[in-house]
């Protein structure tokens, strides 16, 4: 049962995967009924037998693999989070895993076996054909999270002096083409690009064409050790659909194609989101001591953080004694600076890694950022004074409460876009640790600043 012919549940997308077959799937395993295993996860789509997968637990997981033997879909294991794909590799007899693995491309292999041991890397490599073998080796040689690593090395390439016809002719002949790919690589004879043709125009032009007379007007050449960061950045700014991959003396080692910087790009987005939340790399399938360990220095820096802004009150403990309704209403300030910091703070991180934020532009955003956080600070000010005033029947407590709103939401923004661009600045990653800075400032200057304010004016 494939996820888009699953029964629709009420507030479920239609290509969810079916609750009712995982139930089902796990009834047949602890059941030990094989064949009714493989007539369930058979029909299955590749990515959703990953899900499948990612869903069961660890010890029904390595049930569903040796049951699945080679029946198991190689193509599923390239869409596993990194966690399970371990988990399932390990629990694959040693034939299984080789069988699947000389179904899979270079790159697909390269991404199963870069983070195995060395004798189980060895073993994986040593069952596929000498020429694949040799570019996953090539590809390991690249360093994680770089364009060498991630090119394909499944290429169809051409002289640029062939014409249309020949071009045709030799795919035809040809004994394996890629599954996927847009574009015939031009190559000189020192191998290197030239030149993009895309499968679109060598279909519609006449056999007699020449292929650098139909090429695309623009190629991106990549070199191998470019970062995924850029590689993703460079697709998404130009609209690639194709980049080849040049080694340091500019040959052709690979190409990087778009369905590969799509999924670069959304491991990015997900990656920031996940740091800024101070989570790292944690994924579903993490045990309970891994995925706390992962937590732990983060919230102990926001321990020690949340102990600054304590020690802030205690500096003004009289002022609280003596006016009980600062402890009451101080929590408004630095509640409102911390969430409008994490708005500004958002919207900079993003526009970091997109590097639609540079210093070309910095100042002005800092600027409009300052300015919307005193907008802001004085809509909010009017609003928290009155409640103020209502609540405790004090002008000069609203007057107070208002005034360290509009510090507080103009801090809040300049510490938002100030720190993250100073992180980027110094080299580190701008989600990785600006919320808990922004937090520390927006907790100490809110309550420094309202009961600074409450101290100088109403004792």
């Amino acid at each position: 049962m494939a996820a888009d012919d699953a029964q629709d549940h009420e507030g479920a997308s239609a290509f969810e995967l079916d609750a009712d077959l995982v139930q089902a799937v796990r009834e047949a395993l602890e059941q030990g009924a094989r064949e009714r295993v493989l007539e369930l996860v058979e029909p299955l789509h590749e990515a959703d037998l990953a899900d499948l997968l990612e869903q069961l637990d660890a010890d029904e997981r390595a049930m569903l693999v040796r049951v699945l033997g080679r029946d198991l879909d190689p193509y599923a294991l390239t869409e596993l989070e990194e966690g399970v794909r371990d988990e399932v590799l390990e629990a694959m007899a040693p034939e299984d895993l080789a069988a699947a693995v000389k179904e899979l491309d270079a790159d697909d292999v390269v991404y199963l076996v870069e983070d195995l041991d060395e004798d189980e890397k060895a073993r994986v490599l040593q069952a596929l054909d000498p020429v694949e073998r040799v570019a996953v080796e090539k590809s390991l040689t690249y360093p994680e999270d770089t364009a060498g690593r991630l090119a394909r090395h499944e290429i169809v390439t051409a002289p640029p002096f062939w014409t249309v016809g020949q071009m045709i002719d030799a795919m035809r002949e040809a004994e394996e083409l890629p599954d996927d790919f847009h574009d015939v690589v031009l190559i000189d004879p020192k191998v290197e690009p030239v030149g993009l043709v895309p499968l679109s125009r060598i279909m519609a032009a006449p056999r007699a064409t020449r292929l650098e007379d139909i090429k695309r007007e623009e190629m991106h050449v990549l070199k191998a050790d470019t970062s995924v960061e850029d590689v993703a950045y460079a697709f998404q700014k130009y609209r690639m659909l194709t980049a080849p991959v040049v080694d340091a003396d500019g040959r052709l080692v690979g190409v990087i194609e778009f369905e590969d910087a799509a999924e670069l790009i959304d491991d990015e987005a997900e990656e920031d989101l996940k740091l800024l939340a101070g989570v790292g790399d944690e994924e579903l399938s993490d045990s309970v001591f891994e995925t706390a360990k992962a937590r732990f220095p983060w919230l102990f820096v926001n321990l020690l953080t949340a102990i600054l802004a304590s020690i802030v009150i205690a500096q003004f403990d009289r002022v609280i004694e003596q006016i009980v309704a600062l402890a009451v209403l101080m929590p408004i300030v630095a509640s409102m600076g911390g969430n409008a910091g994490t708005q500004t703070l958002t919207v900079a991180v993003r526009a970091l890694a997109t590097r639609d934020l540079t210093p070309a532009n910095a100042w002005r955003i800092i600027r409009r950022e300052a300015l919307v956080g005193l907008a802001n600070g004085l809509a909010f000010a009017v609003i928290v004074s009155g409640v103020g005033l209502i609540w405790y029947g004090d002008p000069t407590l609203g007057l107070v409460l208002a005034a360290a709103m509009v510090i507080n939401l103009v801090a809040a923004a300049l510490a938002g876009i100030l720190i993250p661009i100073g992180l980027d600045k110094l080299g580190a990653d701008p989600a990785l640790a600006s919320g808990t800075f922004v937090t520390t400032v927006t907790d100490v200057v809110g309550f420094f600043a309202f009961l600074g304010l409450a101290g100088a004016l109403m004792l």
